[in-house]
């Protein structure tokens, strides 16, 4: 069985830390709670045996820290492999900034076209297009180099949303899931006998 987990990387602000629109131009630690999330998934992926073969994740620390600490949960250890294709997206005149101010710019709808249908905000430098391609382009080199093996990648919010382009039905995808990732939390395709991927979990907490 081929098997591609997705995981967003822990949190990266604490309880008494003002959240902001954290991107690609904003490369912060995990704090404890986000370190804990990443030992839990290690922990959850390793107690249904989904050891992973192959491990990536952004050129981003959060994601890097995630992935080690949830690679500690395993007997093995694995190098991972950091690709900026998993970076987050860059939120412009957004980038770090308060979520009251990017409503306030933005508008609160445009925040939920976002979260809802990937619509990306005016000023916000994504292009979906490209991002899709990139998720497809790995899913098959995947299906071709890797397998019969489960593959973690550690990502981020932005970024993670459009994975599920690889089913090639994303508009099915969307009415039955939210395309937000929450922090700590998974998706998992696998791969079937037709050679399609299929979405099995999508925002799974450990």
């Amino acid at each position: 069985m081929t098997r591609l987990i997705i995981a967003r990387h822990g949190n990266t602000f604490g309880p008494d830390d003002t959240p902001t629109r954290v991107g690609a131009r904003t490369d912060l630690p995990l704090v404890e709670s986000g370190e804990e999330q990443a030992r839990k998934l290690g922990q959850h992926l390793n107690s249904r045996q989904w050891y992973p073969d192959t491990i990536y994740s952004s050129a981003l620390q959060r994601t890097r820290q995630t992935a080690k600490i949830a690679l500690d949960q395993f007997t093995f250890k694995q190098p991972i492999f950091a690709l900026d294709i998993f970076n987050e997206v860059d939120y412009g005149p957004d980038e770090n900034k308060p979520e009251d101010e990017v409503i306030a710019r933005i508008g609160a709808q445009a925040i939920k076209d976002w979260d809802d249908k990937a619509i990306v905000p005016d000023g916000w430098l994504v292009d979906p297009d490209a991002i899709i391609q990139n998720w497809i382009d790995f899913a098959r080199h995947m299906a071709e180099d890797h397998a019969d093996e489960t593959i973690l990648v550690v990502t981020s919010n932005g970024t993670a949303r459009f994975a599920p382009y690889i089913t090639g039905d994303y508009e099915g995808f969307r009415e039955s899931h939210k395309i937000k990732l929450k922090t700590g939390t998974f998706g998992v395709f696998e791969l079937d006998d037709a050679g399609a991927w299929q979405c099995l979990e999508w925002g799974t907490r450990p």
